[in-house]
């Protein structure tokens, strides 16, 4: 498993004249989580780290290799992006979905075999999806589709796992399953990095965090040394009320 290396790097963010250079490491075993505003710039740091989008400036490493240099098959089969939002190009059942998985590690022409078949059932298995096999994607709820494309990146087994908002539309019961999964994935050896909105999640799950202000501003740490109060109250502009429960930090908005 590789780290991923984010090396003075700038967003490029229409609009914005300038931001901070990002510069840490995302290493194997590590859960990052990015919190911000609408507008600070989260989906574009995550899809600039998956290599689609150009940075303003700065470089990105898959281990020692500059992401830029390398071919999109060896990308893929280091790192693994979940969307916030996907729209389907094309009808396509929810097992034909998860198998897409397989694709950076089939040779071009190459079909899937029994051993990707077997990989694609037990990630649906377990997003608990198995049941729906055969539906077409495009006539599923937001959540059912949410855990189909967690699946798809189960089955393609990167090394790091990058993100958008992974519990968006999944209600509590899932939105606990799918965080547990990442950590299983990160007892593993493998890196996990994705952007939250929400704030306690990030506290009970994460072991280091990337704050992104819409100033341009931003600040990454351990999550114990970034979870302070006054510097979340900054980030999204709201006065919080701080407690704790089971040893974890939580936050709670106070009324107007």
């Amino acid at each position: 498993m590789n780290p991923l290396q984010v090396r003075q790097l700038v967003i490029d963010i229409p609009g914005r004249a300038s931001g901070q250079a990002l510069d840490f490491t995302v290493e194997p075993g590590q859960i990052w989580g990015v919190l911000g505003p609408n507008g600070a710039g989260k989906t574009t740091l995550l899809h600039t780290l998956a290599g689609l989008r150009a940075p303003r400036s700065g470089d990105i490493l898959l281990g020692a290799e500059s992401l830029a240099g390398l071919k999109r098959r060896t990308v893929s089969r280091q790192l693994g992006l979940v969307f916030q939002d996907r729209q389907d190009g094309f009808p396509a059942t929810v097992m034909e979905t998860a198998l897409i998985g397989r694709h950076p590690w089939l040779s071009p022409w190459q079909m899937e075999g029994g051993e990707d078949l077997a990989m694609a059932e037990k990630a649906l298995a377990v997003m608990d999806v198995s049941h729906l096999a055969d539906r077409l994607v495009n006539t599923l709820s937001g959540g059912e589709r949410q855990r189909v494309a967690i699946a798809t990146v189960l089955t393609q087994n990167p090394g790091t796992w990058l993100l958008d908002e992974p519990t968006n539309h999944l209600d509590l019961h899932h939105q606990v399953a799918v965080m547990n999964l990442l950590k299983q994935q990160a007892s593993e050896g493998r890196a996990v990095f994705m952007c939250l909105h929400d704030l306690n999640l990030a506290a009970r799950w994460c072991d280091h965090l990337l704050l992104l202000y819409p100033s341009g501003d931003a600040c990454w740490g351990p999550a114990g040394r970034m979870l302070v109060p006054s510097a979340l109250e900054s980030l999204y502009g709201q006065r919080l009320i701080t407690t704790e429960l089971d040893g974890a930090p939580v936050f709670v908005p106070v009324r107007s």
